[in-house]
């Protein structure tokens, strides 16, 4: 089999008005930004499907279909699509680059690269892509609803929504310069005291003094379950601080393995959001189960091909036990992909399609493609 061709669509998929930020903090923003849909051809008629980031150049696409053009995707290796599998060399022709940052894929292209070769390679293998990953530890990965900045009645409203349909919890983008407590409080009589806030001001807690204070507050209402992201990443003495002086667990999104060693010795962390490509994920996943720490999935308020990746990613590990953030399909107008993500009861279920088991909904791709 080799790599033939390969499809590119650019698309701009609006958020839905008020469903992210209140109108009084204005819109989101960052929907506006392009993303690029890609299909890898196959010359035995298989195909795959990626999505980049968003803002992505579309010259880093094409420049990553050209490390791909011609090569055989049972070859490569799937820890670095971009690499095949090596010959044997003698230790004296060995190579180092495993000892640094340049051993490790990275660009802002690589994810749907890696996420269009393991639906081909899932679909010759006619199994599931989390099959590729080491296996599904679970046939549901626990997930949450999700809203942006908004004020204590939209939050209200939004966190119902949720709740109906079924979800044990909201993540929320927040500031310590907005009505906090009274968006906890909103919440909580809108809901259940069992309906848990992840609070994630994505640093903008600013300093323990303010952290500390806010978290004492909630901790009063009794339904805020994480604190992800309250001050400076860098400053892990800060987050020893604040998990001393509060009983709500306290979190990290990370992607970098260098860092989440470096949050582990400091002792600095209760959870982690992690993030990377699903292979990168599931290595990250496996550094945090060795310090027994739970982990969930982050997002970007992605489209449907790139959620039904961190759906597979998020199977494997089996301390992916936090809700996860799987929110582009109630956040945009549309995912893009015939069946999105299904779920249950609190839960995301985990396909078991050859592939990543999705169809691009090619009547959308039209509707929203910008070049």
């Amino acid at each position: 089999m080799k790599i033939t061709g390969m499809d590119v669509w650019t698309v701009v998929v609006p958020t839905i008005p008020g469903r992210v930020h209140s109108a009084e903090f204005g819109q989101a923003g960052w929907d506006q930004v392009p993303k690029h849909i890609i299909r890898l051809q196959t010359d035995e008629g298989i195909s795959g499907l990626g999505e980049t980031s968003r803002g992505c150049p579309v010259e880093q696409v094409q420049e990553g279909f050209q490390l791909l053009k011609g090569k055989d995707p049972l070859r490569l290796s799937l820890q670095h699509v971009f690499s095949e599998v090596a010959p044997h060399r003698p230790p004296s022709q060995g190579t180092r680059n495993w000892e640094g940052l340049s051993g490790w894929p990275s660009g802002p292209a690589y994810e749907a690269f890696e996420m269009a070769v393991y639906d081909i390679v899932g679909k010759a293998r006619d199994v599931p892509v989390h099959a590729l990953l080491g296996g599904a530890f679970r046939d549901r990965v626990p997930a949450d609803y999700w809203i942006g900045h908004q004020t204590p009645e939209d939050s209200a409203e939004n966190a119902r929504i949720g709740f109906e349909r079924g979800f044990h919890g909201v993540k929320m983008k927040c500031t310590s310069d907005e009505p906090m407590v009274d968006r906890i409080q909103a919440i909580l009589e809108a809901t259940d005291v069992s309906f848990k806030c992840t609070v994630d001001p994505n640093q903008r807690f600013y300093r323990p003094s303010e952290a500390i204070a806010l978290a004492r507050e909630f901790e009063r209402l009794g339904n805020v379950g994480v604190l992800e992201d309250p001050m400076a990443k860098w400053n892990l003495d800060w987050y020893r601080q604040l998990r001393e002086a509060t009983t709500i667990p306290v979190a990290l999104h990370l992607a970098n393995p260098h860092d989440i060693i470096n949050a582990i010795k400091a002792e600095a962390v209760d959870y982690m959001n992690l993030g990377g490509s699903m292979y990168r994920f599931v290595h990250n996943a496996a550094i945090a189960d060795a310090a027994g720490i739970p982990i969930w999935h982050g997002s970007g308020n992605d489209l449907g091909i790139m959620e039904m990746s961190y759906l597979h990613a998020a199977s494997v590990p089996r301390n992916c036990v936090l809700p996860s953030d799987f929110v582009g399909s109630w956040t945009r107008e549309d995912d893009l992909i015939v069946a999105g993500l299904e779920f249950e009861d609190g839960g995301a279920v985990v396909p078991d399609q050859p592939g990543l088991g999705c169809e691009l909904d090619l009547d959308a791709v039209k509707k929203y493609r910008v070049v």
